[in-house]
């Protein structure tokens, strides 16, 4: 079974080593409420019905429809209905941040009947920057990770600049007019983090998915994005995008031609993770049956070549090795966020 590593981002920050330090308390902390929220599930088990599922299960998406979330969700939700005998209906609710989905989904009868098609930013970056948001990570039981991608960063094919050092430079030099796309806190805290390391001068541009992000670039509503390479590969097939690096540790095999951040000297190496995962206390049993289902429909030969396709890897980590990446992760990159002053808007 393929392990997917927690998001690392190797910096030059002379408080890198601090933040990893001071995480590890707060991440012992995190990791017995994620384990919790999973295991809290096996006393349900016995009186879980052998029936499942006998209607219709919804898989919420935090992003609107186009996006890499949403891709892997309706790849899934095909290949599960088949599995389960029942229809998954895949039910948009974009918002800033994916809040409104998730929050749905964590406040949702612990059943089986209600999922959510997540990634980093809802489960990990909304809670590394925002303490106050109306869900908190033990209220998402997790089951399975379904892919992995690196980020590209992309510009309109009529940019100017043609490298990362002319992009950095023609920031610093017009600010004003200069920003960056985001459609969730992964993707901010990975463009914050990309202008602290540069000295680049990108402001922070809202939007309510992946695939609106990318547009926004196409359109020259924003000047760049770091963004999954699912939604930009019409753009870059078409001329009308330029990848100037991506954050994976190697070259893509899709995009070749397109150096690694770390190749110019840019230590941020980033990989983002689309997994599933159910209310707390979803019974262990029906946890356990998705992962299984998710571990065989990722084997499918079409399934792979599709993730692939997305320049993703596909990737099916158990519930609990799923819940330990998840409470790594947050206080990371909280202590990364704090000790950098980057803030979510």
């Amino acid at each position: 079974m393929p392990i997917i590593k927690p998001a690392v981002v190797a910096t030059r920050f002379t408080r890198a080593s601090a933040a990893q330090r001071h995480a590890l308390p707060v991440a012992a902390a995190v990791t017995f409420t994620l384990l919790t929220s999973f295991m809290s599930g096996a006393a349900r088990a016995q009186t879980a019905t052998a029936d499942w599922p006998s209607r219709p299960v919804t898989l919420v998406v935090g992003y609107a429809a186009g996006g890499g979330v949403d891709f892997m969700a309706r790849l899934l939700a095909e290949k599960l209905s088949e599995r389960l005998r029942q229809p998954v209906v895949v039910e948009n609710r974009p918002s800033v941040g994916a809040v409104v989905g998730s929050t749905q989904v964590a406040r949702a009868k612990p059943d089986g009947y209600t999922l959510m098609m997540g990634a980093p930013g809802p489960v990990v970056f909304n809670h590394a920057l925002n303490d106050k948001l109306p869900y908190g990570p033990q209220d998402l039981a997790p089951i399975s990770t379904m892919s992995d991608s690196p980020l590209v960063l992309l510009v309109n094919a009529t940019n100017p600049a043609t490298t990362v050092k002319a992009l950095v430079a023609q920031s610093q030099a017009q600010p004003d007019k200069s920003n960056y796309a985001a459609s969730s806190a992964s993707f901010q805290l990975a463009s914050e983090l990309f202008n602290k390391l540069t000295g680049a001068r990108f402001a922070h541009v809202p939007y309510k998915g992946a695939n609106q992000s990318v547009q926004a670039v196409m359109g020259g509503e924003v000047t760049m994005a770091l963004a999954d390479s699912g939604p930009a590969i019409t753009g870059l097939q078409t001329g009308k995008l330029r990848a100037l690096a991506v954050t994976s540790p190697d070259r893509m095999p899709g995009l070749p031609e397109v150096p690694t951040l770390r190749e110019l000297g840019i230590d941020l190496t980033l990989s983002l993770w689309i997994g599933l995962l159910a209310p707390a206390g979803t019974p262990s049993e029906i946890i356990n049956r998705l992962h299984r289902e998710i571990v065989s429909i990722n084997q499918l030969p079409d399934v792979r070549a599709k993730i692939l396709a997305k320049g993703s890897v596909p990737a099916t980590l158990e519930p609990v090795a799923f819940a330990q990446l998840i409470a790594r992760e947050i206080p990371f990159w909280r202590q990364l966020a704090r000790d950098n002053g980057i803030q979510g808007n």
